[in-house]
């Protein structure tokens, strides 16, 4: 019989919710250090305003949290990670494909933008000789 004053409780068939203790994945995989060039694994904990998750959230060491947090402000330093939500928003959000170093290069116009005046400036005329090429003269 319950106690005078208390009512019987309704869940009497349900056990209670018991967290999972979160472990250190740093730890599990032995990582021996974290690097800020590593988008894959730095994106994993950051949220999708571009805040870097709590330890609670991920389940990351406090020793690796400082390493992580160190690292992810790196990657911002040199704009590898976004600062704030506008800066996801504006770019689309993070890209399946990182950047290589030929998305940095200065583009080179294809034949289809250059005009037919551009074209015969930049192509040596057959009259003169290339500099590669010696001429008759030099050569006797």
């Amino acid at each position: 019989m319950p106690k005078p004053g208390k009512a019987p409780s309704k869940r009497r068939g349900r056990s209670r919710y018991i967290p999972r203790k979160k472990v250190c994945t740093f730890c599990v995989n032995k990582t021996q250090t974290i690097d800020y060039k590593d988008m894959a694994l730095l994106r994993r904990f950051i949220s999708d305003r571009g805040r870097m998750d709590p330890r609670r959230k991920t389940g990351v060491c406090a020793r690796h949290q400082r390493v992580l947090s160190v690292a992810l402000k790196r990657a911002r330093h040199i704009a590898l990670l976004p600062y704030t939500a506008e800066h996801i928003r504006q770019s689309g959000g993070p890209s399946p494909k990182e950047p290589t170093l030929r998305d940095f290069s200065p583009k080179e116009p294809s034949l289809k933008e250059t005009s037919p005046e551009e074209t015969s400036l930049k192509e040596p005329s057959p009259k003169e000789p290339s500099p590669k090429e010696p001429s008759l003269k030099e050569t006797s």
